[in-house]
């Protein structure tokens, strides 16, 4: 099917929402005052027949202006409203990804939400990422991703019945060379040929195959679940206030009893102030932990 055509209009409209949505807020502001300034200023006045070139270009920078002053910030405006709904929409479709644990879950996505999944992932990787490339499930560079000073390519192809040939991942190399790109990450849903593997083997170049971004994801999440676990063990270990008399607690151990043996938080006063209180097990925390491993 042919490309439908659009105006230069639409098409700044889409280059501009490929930027974060604050950002096309804030040129939306800049503009708006830049260009309002320009239109605002006095005509010169002409009094020799030198000036009238002069004259004519500032009468065209006017007019472009006080269209300009309210066409380009709208623009941005309608860009900003494009970016911020597929940065909600990014984060779903990786939430719905992330809830799955099989390879499956991201085949049935289409390219697009394919794009998006790969970038938010890179986004909670710690990487600034913006969306670039071409118009179709094809084209180009998808995604640019900077840290720091550094910047990475990554090209995102949604095939399930198709391995990844050699020749894609050499010209994706060779974009990589030409726009001096620090790395680059090629993905894909599928699977690659063993040519195209053994060509990316010591360059600075990773491929990820469907089975790969599935335990990418994973263990994101599973270091995610870890770390709230890690906090609220470390937060047993903390002596809390005495709920009777206000003291300090400290960790005691039962003699006897049912809870012989088992840790428990007894006030400082004692025997003055007899309060006691529980402190939680950590064998719930290595249970959710065990858990997360894969079966």
């Amino acid at each position: 099917m042919a490309r439908q055509k659009t105006s230069v209009y639409e098409d700044f409209i889409t280059l501009a929402s490929k930027l974060p949505w604050w950002l096309d807020i804030l040129l939306a502001i800049v503009s708006y005052f830049v260009l309002h300034g320009i239109a605002s200023r006095p005509a010169p006045v002409v009094t020799a027949p030198g000036q009238m070139g002069a004259a004519a270009t500032h009468g065209m920078l006017t007019m472009f202006a006080t269209f300009g002053q309210f066409l380009i910030p709208l623009a941005f405006g309608v860009a900003a409203l494009i970016s911020a709904i597929d940065t909600v929409r990014q984060k779903k479709v990786y939430e719905r990804i992330e809830s799955r644990r099989d390879v499956a879950a991201i085949e049935e996505i289409g390219w697009e939400d394919f794009e998006r999944l790969i970038g938010e992932y890179y986004r909670r990787k710690g990487f600034a990422v913006n969306r670039g490339g071409g118009d179709g499930p094809d084209g180009g560079v998808d995604l640019v991703l900077r840290k720091g000073k550094e910047r990475y390519l990554v090209q995102c192809k949604h095939w399930k019945a198709y391995k990844i040939p050699v020749q894609l991942v050499r010209e994706f190399y060779g974009v990589m060379a030409s726009q001096g790109a620090d790395g680059g990450y090629f993905v894909t849903s599928g699977v690659y040929t063993k040519e195209a593997s053994a060509f990316a083997k010591g360059l600075n170049l990773e491929l990820v195959d469907g089975h790969k971004l599935r335990l990418m994801i994973n263990a994101t999440r599973k270091r995610a679940v870890v770390t709230d676990i890690q906090l609220n063990m470390e937060l047993t270990q903390i002596p809390p206030t005495c709920p009777v008399c206000g003291g300090n607690m400290k960790k005691r151990i039962a003699r006897r009893g049912k809870h012989t043996g088992e840790p428990f938080w007894g006030c400082t006063n004692y025997p003055k102030c007899r309060a006691i209180s529980a402190i939680p097990s950590i064998d719930t925390g290595r249970r959710e932990i065990s858990s997360l491993s894969p079966p």
